[in-house]
């Protein structure tokens, strides 16, 4: 139900159980996310990283019951064959997102955003999905491990992140 630019709904939802295509999943992120990590990424980036404690190893992808993976349609087909135009795509499946993340929290699971870097082409290629769609977002959803940690942030104020007019 989310809106979308022109109401093109440009995404698709995939959802992954099998375990093997979740093992292969997990295999594609670690590989691209160890060269992310040390030759892709700058020295800052990988700093700003260091207090959540994240590195290329990525065992919730193949333990988490689901992967969804949320990918962006940049265009897609007319019924004649033309090219048809998806409008503020990016925007579009960003509100798509936030919603069925709110949806997941809704129903008591979790999920962890993540944004595999380089992973696009071998995960399009994996799950058999066509060139004009683009990988977005990789959600592994379950219930909490029990070892589970969360990082102590803090949030800004609101009067950092709100103005009145």
């Amino acid at each position: 139900t989310s809106p979308s630019g022109a109401h093109t709904e440009p995404w698709t939802f995939v959802v992954v159980q099998d375990q093997s295509v979740k093992e292969a999943i997990r295999t594609i992120v670690e590989e691209e996310e160890e060269l992310n990590y040390t030759q892709r990424m700058s020295r800052q980036w990988v700093t700003d990283l260091k207090p959540f404690a994240t590195k290329h190893i990525k065992p919730y992808l193949s333990e988490a019951p689901a992967l969804l993976l949320v990918f962006r349609q940049t265009h897609s087909w007319r019924a004649d064959g033309k090219k048809k135009m998806h409008y503020y795509s990016e925007v579009s499946v960003a509100i798509a997102a936030g919603i069925l993340l709110a949806a997941i929290q809704y129903c008591g699971l979790v999920a962890l955003t993540s944004t595999p870097l380089n992973c696009n082409a071998r995960l399009r290629e994996l799950l058999s999905r066509p060139v004009n769609e683009r990988l977005e977002l990789l959600l592994p959803v379950g219930r909490p491990h029990q070892n589970a940690t969360v990082p102590d942030l803090s949030r800004k104020t609101l009067s950092e992140i709100m103005v009145k007019i």
